[in-house]
């Protein structure tokens, strides 16, 4: 059976590869360009594949109730909620310098379109692959617009029933089948209980042709290798160079420290894994040496002296010697030589029992 896979931007993403990581910038730059530069930039350095900003044309959007519906609240960068939203989004040349400056930084530029004029400016900007938030998994008509484009997505699915996926997926793949399907609690940031990651396992057999992945808002770094020995490939992370500015998504991004964690963990999972065959490593060597323990006389024994219990007995280290389960091989037989006190034995050392002690004749 072939391997599913996804090339973003040169990079394969598939089972046999390391996980691969979206840093969610989304509006966390607050409309600012050096902020989105040196958002990337600080990514680029925790060792992401990828880059993802969000593009909305507001205006069309939303209804004109919502645009001008009042805002004002301590993340607020505008009185309504249309000032709000217009004062995060970036310039169209903006735009520009930050593609080019991703890629620069050797990262996939990813956006989110969030309306039709959004995403027919991504595509002018050639962006690496389009992203769909949640909200839009019911949008069937927006889904098969972007996927026109026939460039890789890759699909949240907060909210969702595997119903509601069923339907985005064929929406999509009818026309592209550069997909990628995302796992997702569509809450910010999402407890533990509502992470529900078994979901992951239920998309792999539901849809084996397609990566899987996992748009993580769970407020740390320890449930993606979980989601990852699922069979997650795919991770998306929101981020941010400090928690405390302005605006909902902040508080719960990842800093850099916690990216470069996040990233890291993530690369370890296939080598702690390692090939499932129980051996000693050579990196066990000398605490077993020291924790181990070896068969030694437990006091003077002359030779000839027929072993019984008691006569030997299990000391560290184990630098030598025999290990404690030959004791029962060893009692009933005969010494060949004499042994001293704390002396280790060996098998050539004792002349078997016929019978060894403790063997039952039956």
């Amino acid at each position: 059976m072939p391997v599913p896979e996804l090339i973003v931007s040169g990079r394969r993403i598939a089972d046999d590869e390391p996980a691969y990581v979206l840093a969610e910038i989304g509006h966390n730059h607050q409309g600012e360009l050096e902020k989105a530069k040196a958002l990337i930039h600080a990514a680029a350095e925790c060792g992401v594949d990828a880059v993802k900003l969000q593009k909305r044309d507001n205006r069309r959007l939303f209804t004109r109730a919502f645009y001008d519906s009042p805002y004002d609240n301590e993340n607020s960068f505008g009185a309504t909620y249309g000032e709000h939203r217009e004062a995060l989004e970036l310039g169209t040349s903006e735009w520009f310098e930050l593609s080019r400056y991703a890629r620069e930084e050797g990262l996939a530029f990813v956006a989110a379109a969030f309306d039709e004029p959004s995403a027919d400016f991504l595509r002018e900007l050639d962006v690496d692959a389009f992203k769909f938030a949640s909200g839009d998994l019911l949008n069937v008509p927006f889904l098969r617009y972007v996927a026109a484009f026939c460039k890789p997505m890759f699909l949240s699915t907060g909210g969702g029933t595997l119903e509601d996926v069923d339907r985005a997926v064929d929406a999509i793949a009818s026309v592209n089948p550069l997909l990628s399907v995302l796992h997702c609690t569509a809450s910010y940031p999402a407890e533990v209980e509502d992470l529900n990651l078994s979901v992951i396992s239920a998309l792999r057999e539901r849809y084996p042709d397609l990566v899987i992945g996992l748009s993580d808002h769970h407020n740390g770094i320890a449930m993606a290798p979980v989601a990852f020995l699922l069979g997650a490939r795919v991770f998306e992370k929101h981020f941010t160079l400090n928690h405390a500015w302005k605006g909902t998504d902040h508080p719960y991004s990842l800093m850099p420290d916690g990216m470069r964690r996040f990233v890291r963990d993530l690369h370890r999972v296939p080598t702690a894994l390692g090939d499932g065959v129980k051996r000693r490593l050579p990196s066990e060597e000398r605490p077993l040496q020291k924790m181990g323990k070896k068969l030694v006389a437990a006091r003077p024994l002359p030779a000839g002296h027929v072993l019984a219990p008691g006569d030997l007995e299990a000391r560290s280290p184990a630098d030598g010697g025999l290990p404690p389960f030959e004791l029962d091989r060893l009692l009933g037989g005969a010494l060949r030589r004499p042994l001293a006190l704390e002396e280790e034995i060996a098998l050539e050392d004792v002349e078997p029992a016929e019978q060894p002690v403790g063997v039952d004749e039956r």
